[in-house]
């Protein structure tokens, strides 16, 4: 996960799953990407194990803040669930150290999934010639081509993102009544590391875009929450991290269609838990490492989601232990 001591305990959607695994009595423990190490063929991670006692507060804050740690060196492969909660972008290395552990462990989400998933490319590739799902998307790092592309489009409007970004940094409508600065924009986004280039998104902007995105939360497949979020005044991004305010949101029917045929992807692909970002009830990010907005949904809607993902955590192992190794995670998946 990202570091503990950056949690806010009053609105971070990991240490909710942190509180529920340690209120079952499980044996948790959290770690960093750089703390991976392997050692004669075994992989380690230098951990901070969380020490039993025999109260947990209900209060978030009060949890976090008590919280006491044992630390040292444990073999990943003796956990029965690794949980990514790791802010973007995603280390590749990460995933070479999981690769070693990945039939013995339970991972959310799994390792080829959180492969071909952990960028925007996943959702920008996703096959819909219509576009009935997903407004028509190009990455790419060709200046000239982006031009044409602005140029030849048929909105007036279209939104430039950076391929690794997330909480919406770097997310801004571009207008063709400002051609004069696209080039000069696109050459800041593509060039600004040095002697390194780097893919932007484009894509086509989507009337009501202006009001805010619907945040769907899924777990094997199925939503499991939603909010709407709206943008702070005079901002285009409605992720709360940039401003955005949240308001209680109700899926409508072409959004539990969206849902339907995007989670059946997501399941057959490995990715078990996901936050779907969705404007006009069309795809437009999918976020596979470390999506937020449990607090929120819980407050809007009186429920607690992480007693969701945690009773399917331990419904996979459980299951898994029976079948050892006949059993898939993607065969828990009900297509209903």
């Amino acid at each position: 996960m990202y570091p503990w001591e950056k949690i806010d305990p009053k609105q971070d959607s990991t240490l909710r799953i942190l509180h529920e695994c340690v209120k079952r009595g499980f044996d948790v423990a959290i770690t960093h990407p750089q703390n991976l190490t392997i050692r004669d063929s075994v992989t380690y991670s230098y951990c901070k194990t969380f020490k039993k006692v025999n109260k947990i507060s209900v209060s978030m804050v009060k949890f976090y803040r008590s919280s006491e740690f044992e630390k040292g060196m444990r073999p990943l492969n003796e956990f029965d669930v690794i949980f990514m909660r790791d802010n973007p972008p995603l280390d590749p290395l990460v995933l070479n150290f999981l690769d070693s552990i990945k039939d013995e462990v339970f991972i959310m989400n799994a390792v080829d999934g959180l492969r071909e998933a952990n960028n925007k490319i996943y959702t920008a590739a996703y096959h819909d010639p219509k576009h009935e799902l997903i407004p028509a998307t190009h990455v790419s790092k060709n200046i000239d081509y982006l031009i044409r592309t602005i140029e030849e489009s048929e909105n007036e409007k279209m939104i430039l993102k950076p391929l690794d970004g997330y909480g919406g940094r770097g997310v801004i409508v571009i207008e063709k009544s400002a051609m004069h600065n696209i080039k000069s924009l696109l050459e800041f986004y593509i060039n600004k590391s040095k002697g390194e280039s780097n893919y932007v998104i484009l894509q086509d902007y989507i009337e009501g875009a202006e009001k805010g995105d619907v945040r769907v939360l899924m777990l094997n497949g199925k939503p499991i929450g939603a909010l709407r979020r709206v943008p702070a005044k005079g901002d285009v991004r409605s992720n709360i991290s940039a401003g955005g305010s949240v308001e209680k949101y109700r899926l409508n029917k072409a959004d539990k269609i969206l849902c339907a045929e995007v989670g059946k992807k997501l399941v057959q692909d490995g990715i078990f838990y996901a936050g779907l970002d969705i404007i006009g009830s069309k795809l437009v990010e999918v976020n596979v490492l470390s999506p937020g907005t449990i607090t929120d949904i819980n407050r809007l809607n009186n429920v607690k989601l992480q007693t969701k993902i945690v009773d399917y955590l331990e419904t996979v192992v459980s299951v898994w232990r029976i079948k050892k190794e006949k059993f898939r995670p993607e065969d828990m998946y009900e297509n209903k």
